[in-house]
């Protein structure tokens, strides 16, 4: 048995299944590339105020909208309300847009954005709750884990 030469055809596979091998592994890692980078996690309002959310990085963040805390421009869109979880954490949040119909005072929203370095969160987009029994999970979750912790 000769080592060293290879025939023709076994080369030619050789390099296929090397080529197929490369190609697949690096679609794999651009995908996984892609979902790391629009992955926008969820943050509570004790978390944003702690320090814990990133800044200046794309993520959803949400609570009850503060009662008499919606101030709105009177020559444009912007409007500027204050979200909390029912205890002591709170920050306030800018929105340029038109704002959902449900939206309002004492309600569960979930905003998606950014932390700036003021705390100041920036929306580009806010849901509001669609009925009087629901709330987005994530908001029910931080109102529940609130009132279950005993205040400090």
């Amino acid at each position: 048995m000769k080592f060293g030469v290879m025939k023709p055809h076994r080369r030619r596979k050789l390099f296929l299944i090397l080529f197929l091998l490369v190609v697949s592994g690096s679609s794999v890692g651009l995908t996984l590339m892609a979902l790391r980078e629009n992955i926008n996690l969820f943050y509570s309002p004790a978390e944003i105020v702690s320090g814990t959310a990133p800044v200046n990085k794309l993520i959803r963040a949400g609570g009850m909208v503060l009662e008499d805390s919606i101030f709105r421009s009177e020559n444009n869109l912007e409007v500027r309300f204050i979200v909390t979880d029912m205890q002591d954490s709170e920050f306030t949040i800018f929105y340029n847009g038109i704002l959902p119909d449900l939206f309002r005072e004492g309600q569960g929203v979930v905003a998606r954005g950014s932390l700036n370095e003021d705390g100041v969160f920036l929306a580009e987009e806010v849901l509001a709750k669609h009925d009087e029994n629901y709330m987005p999970p994530e908001v029910a979750d931080v109102i529940n884990q609130a009132h279950a912790e005993p205040s400090k």
